[in-house]
């Protein structure tokens, strides 16, 4: 050990540990507390979980929350297992805005907006907004991100359009303060005609998807947010993927950017674009899409499952897509993605609280 050195042994070792066994070496001893709830332990720790096949899958069911293993992007059912949210809060009142490295945004819709970031792997959690916005938060209206600035600071984007005007500001970690940001001054995208998607985190950029509900009827917008500048841009749909009605629903793959267009012109169809070089490039079709009834809708529990995938429009329709064997080994390598009924996470150390030596 001595020949190796422990600066080799956290870097290399620890490293690749699960979380939760670095969360039981932590309490070994002081100095092991400290290498390990470095920032930069945290995100070398989560770049290498983020580069494995394996993936956790949170489902929002009515009455509890369920975690399973994603192995290769198959959905394995042996390892499901039920948790419980910080302060008993019933699973019906929860949402969950952005999942990124290992920690969810999640609001409570019961309080008010009551915003707080949760590790589900060690339990962790911190109540970061409470008296905000003095009204409910509403999920057509209201979205957010997390990102790390260029001073590895975790910072919290947070938007809410209400009465026809957006208003954004950003939560600090390191500080444990909000402030506000400009937002999109004069544009109409934070009326109630509007409907956000969650956010996408893809190459220091936050991509939303934001569509008009009622006239013009077939206006998509996509608004990216530049972590570095702390700037909004709005960007029009591609031409290419226009169908009339659609809607664009991003994640990311393999570190890049996809959105998957959900349309109907003679019959409803699913496509898969990424992007690359400025410019977007159609990956494939999904197999046999079609929209879930009530019914159907309440019996499924996740968004993964007998190699179909449940994916969502803004407008509230649940899409079904089989996945054929080309979809399926293409969609393990999926890194991020918000579902109707839950999300994919990490399992890493990051806290929702800045350590303090």
């Amino acid at each position: 050990m001595e020949k190796i050195g422990m600066e080799m042994v956290v870097d290399e070792i620890f490293s690749r540990l699960p979380a939760k066994a670095v969360d039981r070496f932590k309490i070994l001893s002081k100095y092991f507390r400290k290498e390990l709830s470095t920032h930069n332990f945290e995100l070398k720790h989560s770049r290498r979980a983020g580069n494995s096949l394996k993936k956790k899958l949170l489902s929002l069911k009515y009455e509890s929350i369920v975690v399973d293993d994603i192995v290769g992007g198959n959905l394995e059912l042996d390892t499901s297992k039920t948790i419980t949210f910080p302060y008993n809060i019933h699973p019906s009142y929860l949402r969950i805005i952005s999942s990124f490295n290992g920690l969810l945004l999640v609001c409570n819709e019961r309080i008010l907006c009551e915003l707080m970031l949760w590790n589900p792997t060690t339990g962790r959690f911190k109540l970061i907004s409470n008296d905000y916005f003095n009204h409910r938060f509403d999920r057509n209206s209201d979205t957010g991100g997390m990102y790390f600035d260029q001073f590895d600071d975790l910072k919290v984007l947070h938007i809410k359009c209400c009465r026809n005007v957006g208003t954004a500001r950003v939560y600090s970690r390191r500080l444990d303060s909000w402030r506000k940001i400009d937002f999109l001054n004069g544009s109409e995208l934070a009326s109630s005609s509007y409907s956000w998607s969650p956010a996408t985190y893809s190459g220091k950029t936050i991509y939303f998807m934001v569509s008009n509900y009622w006239f013009p009827p077939r206006e998509r917008n996509i608004v990216t947010f530049d972590v570095i500048s702390e700037s909004f841009s709005v960007l029009c749909f591609p031409e290419r993927m226009e169908v009339n009605p659609c809607q664009g629903h991003f994640l990311s793959i393999s570190n890049k950017l996809h959105v998957i267009v959900v349309g109907r012109a003679d019959e409803l169809k699913a496509d898969l674009y990424k992007l690359e070089h400025d410019d977007w490039v159609k990956v494939f079709s999904f197999d046999n899409p079609h929209i879930l009834d009530y019914q159907a809708r309440m019996q499924r529990t996740n968004i993964i499952q007998d190699k179909k995938w449940l994916i969502t429009s803004i407008w509230g329709d649940f899409v079904e897509v089989d996945l054929c064997n080309e979809a399926f080994n293409y969609l393990q390598h999926v890194d991020n993605y918000n579902g109707p009924k839950g999300a994919l996470f990490i399992e890493t150390t990051v806290s929702p609280f800045e350590y303090k030596l």
